[in-house]
């Protein structure tokens, strides 16, 4: 079995998501929202497909433009048997970093909801490292799990993040030719810590690179792992199976 722990279904990102969702047969997607607008089509996928659940939050870029209501949508639904995270959310400095503050507020409110219902964090953060690990080292309950999306941080500020009770997720971006420091955090991290993504449709792992990513790819993502630490490929897929089912809670 693998399981990809974020990726992104929605009808802006496939014509038509069927045949994706066929393509992961007997494995596990867990979906992510990022506008509070997607929120009711997660929901849906996660009623109609027994092996896809669902995580939903307010990504950082809508910090300028989210709502009390927008806020209260999504705690409507945490309590639903297959929502099994807050997120994305977080910090994106990339772009803009003049609505810093807006950002926090909207990570700390969020941070807050998952301490409520005990729910699992899923993390963007972009060029804001160090805000990420200081705001949820302090608004963040010990007990509460998080998984660090897309992970692009150091690999010292990996090792800080670890007692946090934190998972970080390995995508494509592992099998590019020129990524040196996730390569060397691979390395180096034991693979407890880490589960497997796509963020599909984006980040297509070699040798797709350059077409639309899914997430039956996150094989590619394991084999690098593989590569990297020295282990066999069924080694991996059963470990971080294992850490994924751990960090959200799925049976």
């Amino acid at each position: 079995m693998m399981i990809d722990t974020h990726c992104h279904l929605g009808k802006e990102d496939y014509d038509d998501a069927s045949k994706v969702i066929k393509n992961m047969k007997n494995n596990i997607m867990i979906v992510s929202t990022a506008s509070p607008a997607d929120v009711k089509d997660v929901i849906a996928l996660c009623e109609k497909h027994n092996n896809i659940y669902g995580t939903i939050g307010i990504h950082p870029e809508f910090a300028d433009t989210y709502t009390n209501e927008d806020l209260k949508l999504i705690e409507s639904f945490l309590t639903h048997p297959k929502i099994v995270g807050i997120g994305e959310i977080g910090l994106d400095y990339h772009y803009t970093s003049e609505n810093k503050d807006k950002q926090k507020e909207l990570f700390i409110k969020q941070i807050h909801l998952a301490n409520k219902y005990k729910k699992t964090i899923v993390i963007h953060s972009r060029d804001a490292i160090l805000d990420t690990y200081e705001i949820l080292q302090k608004e963040k309950e010990q007990n509460i799990k998080c998984n660090l999306h897309c992970y692009s941080g150091s690999l010292e500020m990996a090792k800080r993040f670890i007692p946090l009770n934190i998972t970080f997720g390995i995508g494509g971006v592992l099998t590019f030719k020129n990524e040196k420091k996730l390569k060397e955090i691979v390395k180096k991290i034991d693979l407890k810590y880490f589960v497997l993504e796509t963020d599909s449709p984006y980040l297509t792992p070699e040798p797709y690179r350059g077409q639309k990513n899914e997430p039956k790819n996150i094989y590619y993502v394991a084999l690098k792992i593989a590569e990297i630490k020295n282990l066999d490929i069924d080694e991996v897929l059963k470990q971080t199976t294992l850490n994924a089912k751990r960090i959200f809670d799925i049976k």
